[in-house]
C-alpha cells in the first residue's frame, strides 16, 4: 500500500517539476512508513547512516518542498520543533504531555464549528486544528513503577 502511495507522490512531484533526489525519495519514504510524527532531526537521525553527507538542512529543504507540493503537513507547537506527517486526511491529534508522543485519532469533522466561527466573527475560515492532551500508556506505566 505505501509503495503505491510513494510512487503516486513521486509522479506528482515530477509533474510539478521537482527533481527526485535519493535524499528526497528517502525522506518521503521515511514519512510514508512512519507511525510517529517526526521532527526534521528525527528524520535526519534515521537516514544519516544511509546518507552520511546529508545535513539537517537538506532534510528541512526536502520537507519544505514536500510541504509546498501538498504532500506533507507541518505541525507546529509553540517553541518546540515542528513535526511532520504525511496523513493529510481530516483527523485530530492526542499529545502526551510527558514525552511529546503524538497519535492520530479520527473524529467526525467539526465543519459546523467552522461555519459558526465564520458567522460570529466575519472571518473566512481556512482550516482548524484540534489537539487533546494527556499522558500516554508508556508514561503512565513509568509513573506507576
Amino acid at each position: 500500500m505505501s509503495e503505491n502511495r510513494l510512487q503516486k507522490a513521486i509522479v506528482a512531484l515530477k509533474e510539478s517539476g521537482v527533481r527526485i533526489t535519493p535524499q528526497r525519495h528517502a525522506v518521503l519514504d521515511y514519512l510514508m512508513n512512519s507511525v510517529i510524527h517526526p521532527t526534521a532531526d528525527d528524520i535526519y537521525k534515521a537516514l544519516e547512516g544511509k546518507f552520511p553527507n546529508m545535513s539537517v538542512a537538506t532534510v528541512y529543504n526536502n520537507l519544505r518542498v514536500l510541504r509546498e507540493n501538498g504532500l506533507v503537513r507541518e505541525l507546529t507547537y509553540g517553541d518546540s520543533s515542528s513535526r511532520f506527517e504525511i496523513n493529510l486526511t481530516d483527523h485530530y491529534h492526542i499529545i502526551c504531555e510527558s514525552c511529546g508522543k503524538i497519535v492520530d485519532f479520527h473524529y467526525p469533522s467539526l465543519d459546523e464549528v467552522e461555519s459558526l466561527a465564520e458567522k460570529v466573527t466575519g472571518f473566512e475560515v481556512s482550516h482548524h486544528r484540534m489537539e487533546v492532551y494527556g499522558t500516554c500508556e508508556d508514561c503512565k506505566e513509568k509513573h506507576i513503577n
